[in-house]
């Protein structure tokens, strides 16, 4: 094996909130069989276990994490492209996605332009299924190979098996389970990007929503709307010190129990989507609004950052005050999009 292993690591240097306390070790993987066997391993003697991909996504408590954290750092990416059925992309879990997006771009493959800078590692993308500007992955992700930690056993899961909705996945239902190795994405080939499907996206390109654009024309709106909210990585901007959106839009039964003025988007099983932006803007927080050195970002509403020195406990009240005024104001309860370890909410 040629994994690395530390111990007493510090968490929060490996995320994008920088917070988090110690863990008893560390173990970065670099391969398939590495990161099965380390998990396998620690499986079998009763150790708990972190899987930490690009760390963009987690809260980690103060007291850190009594067990094995396996930092992923998996590499590969195999291509089978062709004029009549497009490009089949075999991605490791530890290949960097905005990198990936780059690629894409590059290479004229088609549907992955929207979440040009998304932090984070591609093994998360099926897990959250990550989305933006009107498109999530789960649109071409064609399967995920995994490593059941049930059945003792790789699989591959494909896309209709994988139970994808808003934010969510098999993976994030079960996130003791599996553990994901490689994705395969299914994109057909082109210039023009997929579907404009985003108004605010379509304003910045001077489209029609539903119109399609140059990939590199979207990769730059979307870099631009993105810095605007403080959503793309800045080692000298505190507003990107967080794990990007805290809370994930409301899904709600009606359209009568969305707040009047409140924005609202029909979804396909009868729910409407909200703003939970607009709702924490309309509950009277303020962008900047701070507990301690944690504080809403000044750029967006919906990032909690660390401001230098944060704690996860001043996280947590700055997230736990945001979400009582908005149920207090219009009766909706705002549900964390990060993974909390170690620390609740």
């Amino acid at each position: 094996m040629n994994s690395q292993q530390t111990t007493d690591p510090r968490l929060a240097d490996l995320t994008t909130l920088r917070i988090g306390g110690p863990a008893d070790k560390l173990v970065e993987v670099t391969t398939e069989a590495e990161l099965v066997d380390v998990v396998r391993t620690a499986d079998a003697a009763k150790e708990p276990v972190l899987l930490l991909s690009g760390g963009s996504n987690v809260v980690i408590g103060d007291e850190g994490f009594r067990g094995t954290v396996v930092k992923i750092a998996t590499k590969g990416i195999t291509v089978d492209a062709d004029a009549c059925s497009g490009a089949m992309i075999h991605l490791q879990a530890g290949e960097d996605w905005d990198t990936v997006v780059q690629r894409a771009i590059a290479e004229e493959w088609v549907g992955l332009e929207s979440m040009s800078g998304i932090p984070g590692l591609t093994g998360s993308t099926p897990v959250q299924n990550v989305g933006a500007y009107g498109h999530e992955v789960s649109e071409s992700i064609a399967s995920v190979r995994v490593w059941d930690r049930v059945e003792n056993e790789l699989r591959t899961i494909f896309a209709a098996d994988c139970g994808f909705a808003y934010r969510t996945s098999r993976f994030k239902a079960d996130p003791s389970r599996y553990v994901v190795l490689e994705v395969a994405f299914q994109l057909k080939l082109g210039n023009l990007s997929a579907p404009i499907e985003y108004a605010e996206l379509a304003r910045v390109l001077d489209v029609e929503p539903g119109s399609r654009a140059p990939m590199t024309d979207v990769r730059e709106a979307v870099l631009t709307l993105r810095r605007s909210k403080g959503m793309v990585l800045d080692a000298e901007d505190h507003d990107t010190w967080s794990a990007g959106s805290f809370f994930t839009n409301p899904l709600l039964d009606a359209t009568a129990d969305v707040p009047a003025g409140a924005p609202q988007w029909p979804q396909p099983d009868g729910r409407v989507k909200t703003s939970a932006a607009w709702l924490i803007e309309h509950a009277g927080i303020s962008k900047g609004f701070a507990i301690g050195n944690a504080a809403v970002s000044s750029k967006h509403t919906l990032a909690l950052t660390n401001q230098g020195g944060a704690t996860a406990k001043e996280l947590l009240a700055l997230a736990a005050h945001v979400r009582g005024q908005v149920q207090h104001a219009f009766n909706i309860t705002l549900v964390n999009e990060p993974v909390l370890v170690n620390c609740s909410l």
